[in-house]
C-alpha cells in the first residue's frame, strides 16, 4: 500500500511539475496588432509580412517573410494582429495590393501601389528600407501604426 502511494505521488508531481514547464513558454509569447488607416480606397486587400530576421527586407518578391496576412480594407482602414511571437526585433512591411495580384508592382524604383513598414514615413533611394531601419523589439503587446506610402 505504501508503495503505490508514493508511486502517486510521484506520477502527481511529474504531472504537476510537467504541466507548469509546459506553460512556462506561453508566458514569453506575445502579440503584435499592426494598424494603417490612410489607404486611398477600399480596393483590394492588404497584405501585412512580419520579419524576424536582418537581410530581409528589402523583400521585393515578398517571399523572406515570417509571417504573413492577406486582410479586408474597410472604410481606408485595416488591421492585422499576431499572434504568439517570441521576444526579438520584428519588421513589418504593408502592400496595398490594389489589384490583388500579390505582388508589389513598380514604375522604375517605386511601388506603384501603397507601401509602407515600420519606423518610415517616406522613402526614397537615399532612405532606402532595410532589417535594421524598420525593426524594433518586441518585449511585452504592442500595437504599431504604419503610414501607407504612394507614389
Amino acid at each position: 500500500m505504501k508503495t503505490i502511494k508514493i508511486t502517486l505521488l510521484s506520477i502527481l508531481g511529474i504531472f504537476i511539475f510537467g504541466s507548469s514547464r509546459a506553460q512556462t513558454p506561453q508566458e514569453n509569447l506575445y502579440s503584435l496588432k499592426v494598424e494603417v488607416d490612410n489607404f486611398r480606397n477600399s480596393k483590394g486587400v492588404a497584405q501585412f509580412a512580419l520579419y524576424n530576421r536582418d537581410g530581409t527586407i528589402p523583400d521585393e518578391k515578398l517571399k523572406k517573410y515570417f509571417k504573413k496576412e492577406v486582410c479586408k480594407i474597410e472604410d481606408g482602414k485595416s488591421f492585422v494582429v499576431f499572434e504568439d511571437l517570441p521576444k526579438g526585433r520584428y519588421a513589418v512591411t504593408i502592400l496595398h495590393d490594389e489589384n490583388n495580384n500579390a505582388e508589389i508592382d513598380k514604375t522604375l524604383f517605386f511601388p506603384k501601389e501603397g507601401f509602407g513598414l515600420t519606423n518610415f514615413d517616406k522613402i526614397s533611394l537615399s532612405n532606402r528600407p532595410d532589417f535594421s531601419k524598420a525593426s524594433f523589439e518586441l518585449s511585452k503587446n504592442a500595437v504599431k501604426k504604419i503610414k501607407l506610402i504612394y507614389k
